[in-house]
């Protein structure tokens, strides 16, 4: 094997072991385009990681050093990390713009030293960064049938759907960590604050405040849901299924969150597998139509 088919081997083993949801649609691509959509999502597991994972003595040093190892790989002085190898391979090859992954390291930092944000546009700053990137990243890949330009916005709004999902699930494991990610100018709007949610999470006792500033959220990250939908027939016919498919799973977070009556703060909502399969079946069926359509 290859320097470069190890790297992307290795990515695929961490989108495969950490991403699920989001692995199983990738399974919907042709086998051309999945290693380099494994290489985007093994660099920002690897940020992500850094982050959250608790182990790094020095979170914030880790980051610059990842940049400029970045950096190095981009200018052609090779570290021989397999993860950077795959990514900068994805990245020549897809003419990715590698301004997105400083957009993306930028956030990342702010987890290390900001902890709530004022309002939903605070928010939505940050998630430029963390989650509409990715969308941005993944673009080029999944290739278009307009100018690319158009496509950007549903390919951003994928982005901040699926992270505007993940702050509504994993709101209590986030404030385990000490950080909110739902705005407070919402929060407020609901009479709910930080010790709130803090006591509902250390009780299990359940908020009418709170169910209803969680539905109102869960509101907007369906109108995210919306844009990006919009977006899908930009795309080429071949990714259109994939797209289709992770937007129709993440968004059943949302309709788990509401079937538990919008307690998040005392669990993690999950899709469960029968409704995972009953989604992906369909849209494996959709991608091999459209392979063959396309040949």
């Amino acid at each position: 094997m290859t320097e470069l088919a190890a790297a992307y081997a290795r990515c695929r083993e961490l989108n495969a072991r950490h991403g699920r949801t989001f692995f199983l649609a990738t399974r919907l691509l042709t086998p051309a385009q999945r290693p380099a959509v494994h290489a985007l999502y093994g660099f920002a597991r690897w940020a992500d990681e850094i982050v959250d994972s608790g182990e790094s003595p020095d979170p914030a040093g880790d980051l610059e050093l990842l940049a400029a190892q970045l950096g190095d790989e981009l200018a052609g002085r090779p570290t021989g990390h397999p993860v950077l190898v795959a990514l900068v391979d994805t990245v020549r090859r897809y003419s990715i713009d590698p301004e997105l992954f400083t957009a993306f390291l930028a956030s990342m930092r702010m987890d290390l030293t900001v902890t709530s944000y004022p309002d939903l546009p605070a928010l939505r700053r940050y998630m430029h960064g963390s989650a509409a990137v990715i969308g941005l990243q993944l673009l080029p890949v999944f290739g278009t049938v307009a100018p690319r330009a158009q496509a950007e916005p549903g390919a951003a709004a994928m982005g901040r759907a699926f992270q505007l999902t993940n702050f509504l699930r994993d709101v209590g494991e986030d404030l385990d960590r000490g950080r909110l990610y739902l705005p407070g100018d919402v929060l407020a709007a609901y009479g709910v604050d930080r010790e709130l949610l803090v006591w509902c999470r250390r009780t299990g006792k359940p908020d009418q405040r709170v169910r209803r500033v969680t539905a109102h959220l869960v509101a907007c990250a369906l109108a995210e849901y919306r844009e990006a939908e919009a977006g899908v027939p930009l795309l080429r016919p071949v990714s259109r299924p994939c797209v289709r498919t992770a937007l129709t799973l993440y968004r059943g977070i949302l309709d788990e969150i509401a079937a538990a009556d919008y307690q998040v703060l005392d669990r993690r909502v999950v899709v469960p597998n029968p409704r995972r399969l009953a989604v992906a079946l369909p849209g494996f069926a959709r991608a091999l139509a459209a392979r063959v359509v396309g040949r």
